[in-house]
């Protein structure tokens, strides 16, 4: 078994930043592809950003791209969401999960485990 364990999440004006941590537990973390999702009230959760288990491949949504950068750290079992010039349509839950392959992917259902969520608000 898995666990992922978000923070870092907040209220912050437009323009601003924000970094998201997840931290892994359970069973080899470095072996997974990592992702980043979100959903907003009303909508679908949708694909954010996700880093492959050496760091060195990375894929992003075209509405973060340039402004959000994802990263790892296998040494303590975390991966970031850092969240840069910030717009009101970033507000979402963002959720950290898991894919137990080594294959990139963007698809939702392909990941195997998921955190609770952490609620990111951005004021206009």
């Amino acid at each position: 078994q898995v666990q992922l364990v978000e923070s870092g999440g907040g209220l912050v004006q437009a323009g601003g930043s924000l970094r998201l941590s997840c931290a892994v537990s359970g069973r080899t973390y470095s072996r997974f592809i990592m992702g980043w999702f979100r959903q907003a009230p009303g909508k679908e959760r949708e694909f954010v950003a996700a880093i492959s288990w050496s760091g060195g491949m990375t894929a992003y949504a075209d509405s973060v791209k340039g402004r959000f950068t994802i990263s790892r750290d296998n040494a303590q079992n975390t991966v970031y969401l850092q969240m840069n010039s910030l717009k009101p349509e970033d507000t979402a839950v963002y959720y950290c999960a898991a894919r137990g392959s080594t294959i990139m992917s963007t698809r939702l259902p392909s990941y195997d485990y998921w955190g609770q969520g952490t609620q990111v608000t951005v004021s206009s």
